[in-house]
């Protein structure tokens, strides 16, 4: 399986976390913008600035040996809610089709409704995140804004559009790559791991890789 980032400190405030906390709360800014506002070209600042912060936050919790239980949790839940909250935004607008957002969706759906409860049988919460679904990650964080920029009249919206679509394509096909592995990995904790009490979890990203 494979290789997961150990957890460094049990604490919540630290900066990752911090900037975690605030990419949450930019959630219904971005909204505002992109809905009640309207003001495109400031919901794509928002966009491109917080979601740079995903990989702030992952470099300063390495470099300062700040990666937390929490962060593992809350960075990929943050990812999740802007990408769901732009796809939501973007089909109101009619910029991107309801298809797009069914195929991003039903994956999520998969991963709450089928995984998570299966590895909690194990005493799992999370799976350790994988560079697949950091790259699919990266693709749909960073498709989005160039699509709602490609929505305009202006010159170079034509070029925004097809770059924008290009990284959406490949970034929900990464998206499956990564749910179809997270899956194949908790087949594998379920083969190696028997069902376990509340009171006696293992340590979720040690037991994962097999360092505990």
């Amino acid at each position: 399986m494979s290789s997961g980032e150990p957890y460094d400190t049990e604490r919540i405030l630290t900066l990752p976390n911090v900037l975690s906390f605030a990419r949450l709360l930019g959630v219904p800014l971005f909204l505002w913008l992109l809905l009640a506002r309207q003001y495109d070209l400031l919901a794509v600042i928002a966009l491109v600035f917080l979601g740079a912060t995903d990989w702030v936050d992952g470099y300063l919790a390495r470099k300062y040996n700040q990666r937390s239980k929490l962060g593992q949790v809350l960075d990929p839940l943050a990812d999740r809610l802007y990408i769901l909250a732009t796809l939501i935004g973007l089909a109101i607008r009619g910029i991107i089709p309801w298809w797009m957002v069914l195929v991003l969706v039903s994956r999520d759906v998969l991963m709450a409704v089928v995984v998570l409860p299966l590895l909690r049988t194990r005493g799992f919460i999370t799976l350790p995140v994988h560079f697949l679904g950091k790259a699919a990650t990266f693709c749909l964080l960073y498709a989005f804004p160039m699509v709602l920029l490609g929505a305009g009249t202006e010159p170079w919206a034509l070029g925004c559009r097809i770059i924008g679509w290009a990284f959406a394509l490949w970034g929900a096909g990464l998206y499956w790559c990564a749910g179809l592995m997270y899956v194949g990995q908790t087949l594998d904790v379920l083969r190696r791991f028997p069902p376990v009490g509340k009171g006696d979890r293992p340590s979720t990203t040690a037991a994962v890789t097999g360092s505990g």
